[in-house]
Formats: C-alpha cells, structure tokens, sequence
C-alpha cells in the first residue's frame, strides 16, 4: 500500500488559511495516517478545522489546532451610557465636530471631567481646545502628535523704536537665527543636557531618535509654528516680575518637540490601540494604564519630549536675543499639548490639555491671536469648572484647505500690512482670516484668566506653507 500524501493545495482547497498550520497539518498526516485512507484524512482535517478548541487537549493534533484558533487580544472596551459632565466656554462659535468629539472622550471608563475651551476645532482623538481629566491613565492623542507644543516669550530691554530703526537688523536676526520645517537641522549643533538624560538609554524608542533630536534641538516646526518680534504692553501694575508697566520689546515662539515628538506620540498611539480597543468613533482615544510598563514608558518619554520642546524654545530665545546684544528682563511660558498629574475632585488625575493653556490660581500663560491679531499674557484663576484651563489661542474658523481656497494672496498683503507686520515665510493656510476673532475668544474666558499684558505681532517669521506638527 503507497504512503498518503497530502499537499498545501489540498489544505486550502479544504478551507486551511496559508501558513504555518499548512505545514502543521502535513506533518501530523505523514507521521499519523500514513496508512490510512484519502477519505478518512479529509474528514479528520475537515472536523479541526470546523472546531479547533475541540482539538487543543489532542496530542496529535493540538499543533494545528492552536494554530487554527484566533490569536486572543484584549477585549473592545465598552463607553460608558451616561457621560460625565463637562463645561463648555464660548459654546455659540464652537463647531459641532469638536463637541462630538468630547462627547465621546468623556464616555471613556476613566473619565473623570472634561472641559471646552473657546477655541476648540475638531482633530484627532480629543479635539484642539479639549480638556480630560482621567484616572490613572494617559491617552497619546490626548496629549496631541506635538508632545509639548508650547509657547515662550521674552520680555527684552531695547528700546521700542528700534523695531522701526533698526527693522533690518531685526528681520536679519529672523532669517538667519532661525530653522523652520519638518526636517529641518542645523549644521551646528547645540548642547543642552535634556539630551544626556537617561530615558534616550532606557527605553528603545528613545535610544533611536537620540540623533534626530540633536539635529533638531533649537528649531521650529511648520504650519501654524512661528518665532516673532513685537511690543509688549504691561498693564498690571502688580506684575510677577516687577516691570513698570508700558511698552517693551518683545520675542515670541510657538513650536514643539519636532520628530522626536511625533515619533514618540505615532509609537505609544499605535501601542496604545493595541492594548485598549475601543469602539470605532473612540478609537483615537486609547489610552495606557499608567500601572503598566507601557504607561510607564510613554509618561517618561511625554515628559522628555516637553522638557526637549522648553529647550528648543530656550535656544532660539539666547541665540536671537544675543544676536540683538539684548538683556531678557522676563520671561513667561507655558506648555498647551500636554498631560500632568493635578488633584481635582479630591484626588490625583491625569488632566489632559491638547490645545489648552494651564490656568491654575496666579499660574501665568501666553495666549497668542494670529500673525496680525494680538496675544495676551495671562493670569489663571483656578476655575474649577475649566478644570484650570483656557484656550491656547484664537483657534481656526477655517481648515487650512478652506483658506487656501478662500483667501487671496493679495487679501493677505493687505491685512499684514493694515497691521504694520512684516512676514517672513508663512502661507494661505495661516492667513489672518483663518482664525477666530482672539477678542471674541478671550471674552469667553473671563471667568478663566486675568489679562496681564498684551502682545502685537511686527515681524512674523515662519515655515513656507504646509501641515501643521499639531
């Protein structure tokens, strides 16, 4: 009697899925039914096949059998029925997309509150201006792709009629002291210790965007990210840092932690969807169980991208500042893509701000309009409701398609020059126009900040126009 032979062609025929059960499955039939009869080989694969669990205690074939099953993953994690409360500010102009997108966020099982700032726009997973206060656990796209996306601004000591007098030296300083773009090193590279900390040994990420970071370390990102002079006008007379109040010069930048962010944010995400599934219109919002190894990591990691994001910034600041022979006089700044451990409800949670500037009792901020509107330095008043948040800025009443389509090249030389600003790069994507009326939103959050000064944009500089980091 010739041996039984059965081929990978006959497996599939039957229904086996390519791979490694195949061979599985040729193996148990040469070694165990070598004498036995076509027949009876196909039905015995058929009924494996049919019902693999029933097989797994079978020495013979408990290999194809566990092969057959579907590997085991976590289990979709319900929402909850009833939401948690959360507040809205500037309801009337926010868009419908944002507070969708909330609603979802606090339906999610470690929700605590939540909070919508007046500058709110749908994006990814929480939307921009979306606060979440949640226990024990951190959501990457809660925190946003630019991990530690902040503001930073420098009160200087030049006189301000040199913006005028000066303005070539000024818009030199512009070109020539600073980087821009997704991508974009300098040549030289600075030093600074966020880059010898230990996390970029520890953990295998980290130990691979090492390189990427130190190119990148003093530069700006695209989109809506900008370094620019203009006058501060102090008005608090019991200001933090005793300056009589009046027009001084001023440096603004807004920009985040570059590739090193973004890789960090696409990673844990990624991770993070793996681990908690979450159903389709809450997908964004999977989050780390900081008692995990994995919460763990990306809460070290989060935390070294923001302090590399304040380092950024920094060396932008000194370069620029020096290349004016100025003396800094003061300094505001502040993260608004972001998670930090605060108390509120009487105990310890994970507040969420992406796109939302911390406001906690006397904690100061940096609200910036557009490239043409005005920025305001603010005061928090610990509004519990708010969670001690406020909007990171005017927001966007258009996406960037719409005011590419929208808004000429010529409307656009018109506003900058209306409102005496010089622009360096930029695009459509980032005209005036886009955003909301800075007034309208800062009315909103009265009951949320102080303002303590104002800030007018004069020479903007910018990447070309293209995507944001957000």
């Amino acid at each position: 009697m010739s041996e039984l032979k059965i081929t990978g062609k006959q497996l599939r025929a039957l229904g086996y899925p390519q791979g490694l059960v195949v061979r599985a499955a040729i193996d148990v039939v040469t070694q165990h039914y070598a004498d036995a009869t076509a027949e009876e080989v196909e039905m015995i694969l058929t009924k494996v096949l049919a019902d693999p669990a029933a097989y797994t205690a079978d020495a013979v074939w408990v290999a194809v059998a566990t092969a057959l099953l579907p590997e085991e993953g976590p289990e979709k994690i319900a929402l909850r029925d009833t939401p948690v409360d959360y507040a809205v500010f500037g309801a009337g102009f926010i868009e419908e997309g944002a507070i969708k997108q909330l609603n979802n966020a606090v339906r999610l099982p470690v929700a605590v509150a939540g909070a919508l700032m007046p500058d709110a726009h749908q994006g990814y997973g929480l939307p921009i201006g979306g606060v979440l206060a949640a226990e024990n656990a951190v959501i990457p796209y809660g925190v946003g792709v630019d991990i530690g996306c902040r503001m930073c601004l420098s009160i200087l000591d030049l006189p301000v009629d040199t913006l005028v007098t000066k303005d070539a030296q000024y818009q030199k300083a512009l070109k020539y002291q600073t980087k821009f773009g997704a991508g974009a090193e300098w040549k030289r590279n600075d030093t600074d210790a966020v880059l010898e900390r230990d996390e970029f040994k520890e953990i295998q990420i980290l130990r691979n965007l090492q390189q990427k970071a130190a190119g990148q370390l003093g530069t700006s990102g695209s989109g809506n990210h900008f370094v620019e002079w203009g006058i501060v006008s102090i008005t608090d007379i019991n200001n933090e840092w005793n300056l009589v109040p009046g027009d001084y010069v001023a440096l603004l930048s807004h920009s985040g932690s570059r590739g090193l962010g973004a890789q960090v944010a696409g990673h844990y995400t990624r991770l993070a969807k793996e681990l908690c599934v979450l159903p389709k219109e809450a997908q964004h919002l999977a989050y780390l169980d900081l008692s995990t190894e994995a919460g763990q990591e990306y809460w070290l990691a989060m935390n070294l991208a923001g302090d590399y994001a304040s380092a950024c910034h920094h060396l932008i600041h000194k370069r620029l500042i020096a290349e004016m022979g100025a003396t800094l006089l003061a300094r505001v700044e502040n993260h608004h893509n972001f998670a930090w451990k605060e108390v509120h409800h009487g105990k310890e949670l994970i507040v969420h701000r992406k796109g939302a500037t911390p406001a906690g009792k006397g904690v100061l901020g940096i609200i910036p309009g557009s490239m043409t509107a005005p920025g305001f330095i603010v005061r928090g008043k610990g509004e519990s409701t708010s969670l001690h948040s406020a909007s990171h800025g005017a927001g966007r009443q258009m996406s960037r398609t719409k005011a590419i389509a929208s808004i000429t090249n010529d409307e656009m030389r018109k506003m900058l020059q209306d409102n005496g600003v010089t622009l360096i790069g930029g695009g459509l994507d980032e005209a005036p126009g886009a955003y909301k009326d800075i007034h309208t939103v800062m009315a909103a959050q009265s009951d949320l900040v102080e303002v303590v000064g104002q800030f007018q944009p004069k020479m903007v500089r910018m990447a070309d126009g293209g995507p944001a980091e957000d």
